[in-house]
């Protein structure tokens, strides 16, 4: 599990960057961001900074050979998130990348700066639908525009296949890129349709709902105590006349990116720090040549298993947020290490874990009886892929598996130099001043606002995910599509429950009883009001980090209405939120707890479906329009990613790396090109 940044600002936003996107090249930085560093990029409703790799120097040779291997793993798989979520995006990517580099005509159109913007949501996205919001965005040229563009090109260019022509690629792209109703969604998780049929990810293929969940369902054994994770690596088909699965491994579905993912973790594997990083990295790769879930659990137990590694990483198909019905693991990677200074505060955390767990507000029968294995760490990103690039979680609880979970426990970190880089970055937004109720609350953030979010953070991976058990025979998938809404939502109510408890003064981690409540301040703004920044008008909320927020948040103001503890107040014709009284909030968070807690041991999918129908998804329109305006105001984007940097062996006469160097200089449209000409293999 992974958590997202969920703030659209809370005291981590982003300035105002502009960005010309017109007149024959385009530049990757414009005035603005050669004055800061960090920030790269600005186009339609994203940002991209760049992150400080600090202490990478201080590596040793073999750890800094290790990272450079590792990143370069963590490259290769780019394009099979492409094809994960959706099976025309390759298609896309290269021809607009095609018309980028070599059309010849006019570049000082509008048709062809919305072409330029419309590639670098591509990029950003990994393909045509919206990285957060699911749905298809549409390109603001003109379609006579694009076709004149394709068949200007010289046919060796564009992404051809079996004889195709130009024209008959621009009638198959065509509607995928300009209808807004084809392919409207990659994750369709509305109740009452067929959630595989009109879902444009590329997991399932000529298969429906029901055809799919029976196809899983016939797998499972009840009395397995040791399940693997079914269909997490494969695509399943219909062909033939039989459902079969295209596994993702060499020699299967993805091979040729797989087999150079696989060269780089031998490589890596080669100099490992120990033993058991070596038997981590061989066993990962033994998984990748075989597609055995088996095995893919061995590695996940090594994995939780390597504590003494400085560097570290996630190389896989692991979170299955991209699967309505949540079995399909999307590809990603992150190379990182340990920020050992920083990491005294998740030690302290996990060293106290059965201390959280015994005295969590959840049914004695939800509780371990022992925790074991609950690890904690804050990280330093050195290199991000995949499903975690552009856009890349601020914390990561893994594995994903239960059972692995319960009897050797989970790996939780914190990426602070991510959290760092937004926080840097946030400086002078003016969001602060346009949406926090008072003086109060907004020096309230400004002391305590990064603090807390890193320790909301922590709580959330290390304990959140890590706390409660399933009860026998539950099976991990009970709740179908509203199961990662209701994880994410136990996950930040664990935290937003504890950050409050004098437990935290006590063990030094926040200076004051004061200090969560610039935690909650925030929180409950975000999920009430400005996270419907990330939204369209008329459109719903879908992504299930922020369908957690407006649960949770919404629910708490509603069960807290008779006293109210928390308010909507008018102001000069806006709204505010106004807490009134933290304590009786914080019995509200854990009072909700409690009961998604119940929802998970139990596998009660009609008390997870209500919830989440009735708290989570709907959006009230006069308050949507009234926060889409404050917010336009202050010429701010709602959503952020990165860049990478670059990592270069230096190598000696006879070509031993003797050391390795980093350079974050390279800009956005530059990375992303160079990543589809040196690491597109599919």
């Amino acid at each position: 599990m992974k958590t997202l940044k969920y703030s659209v600002i809370t005291g981590l936003a982003v300035a105002a960057l502009l960005c010309s996107c017109g007149g024959g090249t385009l530049p990757d930085k414009t005035a603005e961001t050669q004055k800061n560093d960090y920030m790269v990029d600005k186009f339609a409703d994203l940002q991209v900074l760049r992150y400080e790799v600090t202490g990478f120097e201080d590596l040793n040779l073999q750890q800094k050979k290790l990272v450079y291997y590792l990143s370069q793993a963590a490259i290769e798989g780019r394009d099979i998130l492409f094809d994960q979520n959706c099976r025309y995006n390759l298609a896309i990517r290269r021809t607009l990348e095609a018309i980028f580099e070599h059309y010849t005509g006019d570049r000082s159109t509008a048709d062809w700066s919305e072409l330029v913007v419309y590639l670098k949501r591509v990029w950003f996205s990994n393909g045509i639908h919206h990285h957060y919001g699911e749905e298809k965005f549409l390109p603001g040229f003109s379609q006579a525009f694009f076709a004149e563009a394709v068949k200007s090109l010289n046919a060796a260019k564009l992404p051809l296949r079996n004889g195709q022509t130009a024209g008959q690629l621009l009638d198959e792209l065509t509607p995928v890129m300009f209808d807004p109703a084809v392919m409207a969604k990659k994750v369709n998780q509305a109740h009452g349709q067929d959630l595989i049929l009109t879902s444009a990810n590329n997991y399932y293929l000529g298969v429906t709902q029901a055809e799919a969940e029976a196809f899983y369902d016939q797998m499972k054994d009840p009395a397995d105590e040791r399940p693997v994770s079914h269909g997490l690596n494969s695509r399943l088909v219909w062909g033939n006349g039989a459902f079969f699965e295209q596994v993702w491994k060499i020699g299967g579905m993805y091979s040729p990116a797989i087999e150079k993912i696989v060269f780089w973790l031998e490589k890596a594997a080669a100099v490992a720090e120990n033993g058991q990083q070596k038997a981590v990295i061989d066993m990962l790769a033994n998984y990748y040549r075989t597609g055995s879930l088996k095995e893919y659990d061995e590695y996940s137990i090594l994995w939780v298993k390597d504590l003494d590694s400085r560097v570290d990483f996630v190389n896989g198909f692991t979170e299955t947020y991209g699967d309505p019905l949540g079995l399909k693991a999307s590809w990603e990677s992150m190379v990182n290490f340990k920020n050992v200074e920083a990491s005294h505060r998740t030690e302290i955390i996990s060293s106290n874990a059965q201390w959280f767990e015994d005295h969590s507000p959840v049914d004695r029968r939800f509780k371990k009886e022992q925790v074991k294995g609950v690890t904690a760490k804050v990280i330093t990103a050195a290199m991000l892929g995949g499903d975690c690039y552009p856009a890349t979680p601020i914390g990561i609880n893994l594995p994903n598996s239960n059972w692995i979970r319960k009897e050797y426990g989970s790996k939780s970190v914190t990426v602070e130099n991510i959290t760092a880089a937004y926080n840097k970055a946030s400086q002078g937004s003016g969001f602060d001043g346009e949406f926090y109720w008072s003086d109060a609350e907004r020096e309230l953030i400004r002391k305590y606002g990064f603090l807390t979010d890193n320790l909301h953070t922590d709580l959330h991976e290390c304990l959140g995910h890590g706390s409660g058990k399933m009860l026998p025979g539950v099976a991990d998938d009970a709740l179908k599509a509203y199961g990662a809404t209701n994880e994410e939502t136990r996950a930040d109510l664990f935290g937003l429950y504890y950050i409050a408890d004098p437990k935290m003064v006590e063990l030094a981690l926040l200076p004051n009883d004061d200090a969560y409540k610039a935690e909650y301040y925030k929180y409950m703004c975000n999920g009430l009001m400005t996270q419907l920044t990330r939204i369209e008008p008329g459109k719903l909320i879908e992504e299930s980090h922020m369908r957690n927020r407006a649960l949770i948040a919404r629910w708490v103001y509603e069960k807290g209405q008779p006293d109210k503890v928390v308010e909507l107040r008018q102001r000069d014709g806006k709204t505010f939120v106004a807490i009134n009284d933290y304590a009786k909030l914080r019995r509200l968070f854990g009072q909700l707890l409690a009961e998604i807690q119940r929802i998970k041991s139990e596998g009660d999918y009609n008390a997870a479906r209500e919830l989440v129908e009735t708290y989570a998804i709907q959006v009230d329109p006069k308050l949507h329009e009234e926060i889409l305006e404050r917010y336009k105001k202050l010429n701010i984007s709602p959503y952020k990613g990165f860049v990478n940097p670059v990592y270069r062996p230096v190598t000696d006469a006879q070509g031993n790396i003797v050391d390795v160097t980093l350079d974050d200089t390279e800009g956005y449209a530059e990375q992303m090109m160079r990543y589809s000409r040196e690491h597109s293999w599919l």
